[in-house]
C-alpha cells in the first residue's frame, strides 16, 4: 500500500472499530450487560501483517488466527513493531495434533478444542513445557455435520475426565452458527448460554468465556450472552457491510 492508502484504510479502520463497538454496546445492553463484558477480536487470518498493524493502529489490541503457520508468520512480522508489546493472539481455527507446538506459548486462548483426544494432545505437550494452555471447548450446538466439536451430551459425559487432564485451563465454551439464519444462530447461541448453565452447576467451574458471534450474527450472539466475538470480515473489508439488525 502506498503511504496515501494506508492513511485511508487507517481511517476506515477505525471509523468501522467505533461502529462496531456501538453495536456490540446496544446489543449488550439488551442482555442487560455494559458493553465491558464483551470483548471482540479482530480475525486477521485474510489479511497481512501491514492491515494487522494498522489496525492495532486503529484500536484493536486482540486477533484472532486460524492457521498456526500464518500465526507464526504474523508473530515474525510485527517484531518489527515494538509499539505492539503485549499484543494478542488466540488461535480459533481447527487445530491439528501435528500442529499443536507451533501454537503453545503463543497465544492468550485456544477457541478450538473440539475433542477429548485433541485436548489430551494439547495437555501432553503442555505438561512438557511446563506451563497451562487457556481453552475453550468447542461443542456443536446446531448439530450440523459439517462443523466440528463436541456434542452437549458429550461435553456433559467428558467433562470430569477434562477437568482432570494437566496443563490446561477450561476457560469456556465456544461454538459456531448455521450461516445466513437468524433464528437458528439465535437458538445456537442461547443453547451455548443454557449448555454453560448447566456444566457449572455440575462442575462448580465459572466457564466464565461464551465465544461465539462472527462478522454476520455478533449482535445476537451477544444479546444471548457471549462474552467474545470474533470479527473478521466486518473489521477489514470495506465491502463488507455492517450488520445493524
Amino acid at each position: 500500500m502506498t503511504d496515501e492508502e494506508r492513511e485511508g484504510y487507517l481511517e476506515f479502520l477505525t471509523s468501522r472499530r467505533a461502529r462496531i463497538l456501538a453495536r456490540i454496546e446496544e446489543a449488550a445492553r439488551v442482555s442487560g450487560r455494559g458493553a465491558d463484558q464483551v470483548e471482540a477480536i479482530a480475525v486477521s487470518k485474510t489479511v497481512g501483517v501491514d492491515e494487522v498493524v494498522l489496525a492495532w493502529r486503529a484500536g484493536w489490541r486482540a486477533f484472532g488466527e486460524n492457521r498456526p503457520q500464518e500465526l507464526v508468520r504474523k508473530l515474525a512480522g510485527i517484531e518489527s513493531h515494538p509499539e505492539m508489546d503485549g499484543v494478542r493472539f488466540d488461535m480459533i481455527g481447527n487445530l491439528q495434533t501435528n500442529k499443536i507446538n507451533q501454537v503453545l506459548g503463543r497465544v492468550s486462548l485456544i477457541h478450538s478444542v473440539s475433542s477429548a483426544h485433541l485436548a489430551k494432545a494439547i495437555s501432553k505437550r503442555a505438561e512438557v513445557r511446563g506451563h497451562s494452555e487457556r481453552v475453550l471447548l468447542e461443542v456443536n450446538v446446531s448439530g450440523e455435520e459439517s462443523k466440528s466439536g463436541f456434542t452437549p451430551e458429550e461435553v456433559h459425559s467428558e467433562m470430569d475426565d477434562l477437568l482432570g487432564m494437566g496443563g490446561i485451563e477450561i476457560c469456556g465454551l465456544m461454538t459456531m452458527a448455521p450461516a445466513n439464519d437468524p433464528d437458528a444462530a439465535r437458538r445456537t447461541f442461547s443453547g451455548l448460554r443454557e449448555l454453560r448453565e448447566q456444566l457449572s452447576s455440575e462442575s462448580g467451574l465459572g466457564l466464565a468465556t461464551l465465544s461465539c458471534g462472527m462478522s454476520d450474527d455478533f449482535a445476537i450472539a451477544v444479546e444471548e450472552g457471549s462474552t467474545l466475538v470474533r470479527l473478521g470480515r466486518t473489521v477489514f473489508d470495506p465491502n463488507h457491510d455492517l450488520v445493524t439488525e
